[in-house]
Parts: structure tokens; C-alpha cells; sequence
């Protein structure tokens, strides 16, 4: 039986592995540029190329992938820590309206500074969004301290999310730089525009954020099975909860940061990975999750630019496509669990 779950969960870091690695050379080869296996391999190997195409793989495409997968895990795995917070399969950063409240900081940022001529670097646009998420998270455990009820507290996260975004659009509109009124693309989410050095600030975040919710796994198995079992099994609660908080705010303020608010692949991620695994442990979920969130922006960002080319969808539009099934059948199963 041992034998038989070790297998199966090592068949599926196989397929997600596979599927992510797939995908990463799909995106590679498509394109308004399209390059051949043979070009791209010529190009990495450093035998003589078009400079152009050597270009777009170095300069455009690599970055966007890596930015793709490194934030779609972020996304997965922040999205796992809040359902575990809030035992609600339906808990996500989009949803409760984290990730909206972090929107809104990085674009007063954004107006405050591009507004006057000032740069920004990307570790500013990550400690903003971390405060805006933060400042929404606390408005959300301030409710989930009076209102009990759990379809209650994911409603009142989405009005959150919906004055935040309100309170985005208001200023965005209003906006006069032309490169400010340009947020308004970056506020639907993409991938578009990364560069190294936003790959290599995104990865050390996420890394650091990942790592410390490796080392949170033991204490979260145990919280998973209830606050009193959890103390029983030595777990400092508050300081636990706090740590979950912080890091799931940390991973989803770094996707914000970069590539603005991604909606449902925090929460269709981990429900997928778990029947995937068959198991609901955090050391072997979190990895899986990480994976799974990647393969799902690898294929929604291939959708999002190549579908309707040289027009490019905005990521949530393709991800919300996904998403949007995983969150109506969660309910539907959840109502019938009650009756």
C-alpha cells in the first residue's frame, strides 16, 4: 500500500514536470516570430543564428516563461496556504481580495512616482503590494472573527476585492501620464514585459517564501486536522497562523508586483493538484502545487497570446476561463455535502 502511494506520487511530479517543461518549449516555439526546435537549440548552443531571433528567445521569450511559471507557483501555493488557514476549499488570494488590495498600493505607487518621473524598483513594488495585501488580509480576519459562517466571509472578501478594484479604477481613470493610463492593461494581468532582473528579484522572493513553507509543512498537517489536535501536537497556534499569513501574503504581493492581479489559479490549483495526488499533505502538496500552478499560466499565457495574435488577452480573461468551473463545482459539492 506504502509501495503504491509513493508510486503514484512519484508518476505525478513525472507528468506535472513533463507538462511544465512541455509547455515552457510550446511557448518557446509560438509566437508573432515563430522558431523552429532546431533554431531555438542553435541559438542556446551559440552556433551561428538571426541576431533578431537570438533576441526575441533571450530578451522576450525566456524571461516570460520563467516569470510565467516562477508566479503561476506563487499564485498555487499562496492560494493552498489560505484554504488551509480557512479550511475553505474556495479560499484563494482573488477570491478574498488579497490580491486586489495589493493592486491597489502598487498603483499608487506606480501614479505617486511615474507621475513626477521617478523610478521604481522591483523590490518597492513588492514591499507595496505586500502592504496592500496585508492591509485587505486584515480587514478580512477582522470579519472572520464575527462572522462565522464561511460562504459569508468568501462574500465579503469579494466586495473587498471589488472596492479595491473600484477604488484602482478611480484612480487610474483619472490618471494623466500616458505611461500611468497604460496601468490599466497591467491591472488585467499579464505576463508581457519582464526582463532578467525582474526574473531574478521574483525568484529570490518566492525561493525564500517557498522554503519557509516547506518548513511550515509538519506544523500545517497537524493544523489541518483542527486547532486542538494542533496544540496537542505541540504547535504554537498564533504564531503558526501569523506565519501562514505572512507567507501566503509575501508569495501573492510578488505576483501583484510583477505581473498584477492573476485570478483563480490560487484556487483551481490546489483542489486539482490534491485529486491529482489522491492526498492532502503539505509536503508533498506544496511542491505539487508549485508545478501545478506553473503548467496552468505556461498554458493560459500560450492561450493569451497566440489565440487571437497579435492582439494579446489579458491572463485573468484565460485563467478565469479555467478557473471559473473548479470554483462552481466546489460549491456544488460543498452544498451537497451539507444536505
Amino acid at each position: 500500500m506504502r509501495k503504491n502511494r509513493i508510486m503514484t506520487y512519484v508518476l505525478s511530479f513525472a507528468v506535472l514536470a513533463a507538462a511544465c517543461i512541455f509547455l515552457a518549449g510550446w511557448n518557446l516555439c509560438s509566437g508573432s516570430v515563430p522558431l523552429s526546435a532546431g533554431e531555438i537549440l542553435g541559438i542556446c548552443s551559440g552556433a551561428a543564428g538571426n541576431e533578431t531571433a537570438s533576441r526575441i528567445l533571450w530578451d522576450i521569450r525566456l524571461p516570460r516563461i520563467l516569470s510565467a511559471a516562477i508566479l503561476g507557483g506563487a499564485l498555487a501555493v499562496s492560494g493552498f496556504l489560505l484554504q488551509t488557514f480557512f479550511a475553505n476549499p474556495i479560499a484563494s488570494p482573488f477570491v478574498l481580495g488579497i490580491s486586489s488590495g495589493a493592486e491597489l498600493a502598487v498603483s499608487l505607487l506606480m501614479i505617486l512616482f511615474l507621475g513626477r518621473g521617478i523610478s521604481i524598483s522591483s523590490l518597492a513594488l513588492i514591499f507595496a503590494a505586500f502592504a496592500g495585501a496585508m492591509t485587505a488580509m486584515g480587514f478580512v480576519l477582522l470579519i472572520s472573527s464575527r462572522v462565522r459562517d464561511m460562504s459569508a466571509l468568501v462574500i465579503c472578501g469579494v466586495m473587498i476585492g471589488y472596492l479595491c478594484s473600484a477604488v484602482t479604477d478611480f484612480f487610474i481613470t483619472f490618471a494623466n501620464d500616458a505611461d500611468i493610463v497604460n496601468l490599466r492593461s497591467w491591472s488585467m494581468g499579464s505576463f508581457s514585459g519582464m526582463s532578467w532582473e525582474n526574473v531574478r528579484v521574483m525568484a529570490a522572493v518566492v525561493f525564500l517564501a517557498f522554503l519557509g513553507t516547506l518548513f511550515l509543512s509538519k506544523p500545517m498537517g497537524a493544523y489541518q486536522l483542527g486547532e486542538v489536535y494542533a496544540r496537542s501536537m505541540g504547535v504554537n497556534v498564533k504564531r503558526f497562523r501569523t506565519e501562514l499569513i505572512l507567507l501566503s501574503s509575501v508569495l501573492s504581493a510578488c505576483v501583484v508586483a510583477f505581473a498584477g492581479p492573476v485570478s483563480f489559479v490560487g484556487l483551481a490549483a490546489p483542489q486539482l493538484v490534491k485529486r491529482m495526488f489522491g492526498t492532502a499533505k503539505p509536503l508533498i502538496i506544496i511542491p505539487g502545487c508549485f508545478l501545478g500552478g506553473a503548467g496552468i499560466c505556461l498554458l493560459c499565457d500560450l492561450i493569451a497570446r497566440t489565440v487571437f495574435a497579435p492582439t494579446e488577452l489579458a491572463i485573468s480573461s484565460v485563467t478565469a476561463a479555467f478557473g471559473a468551473p473548479v470554483v462552481v463545482y466546489m460549491l456544488v459539492k460543498s452544498r451537497r455535502r451539507e444536505q
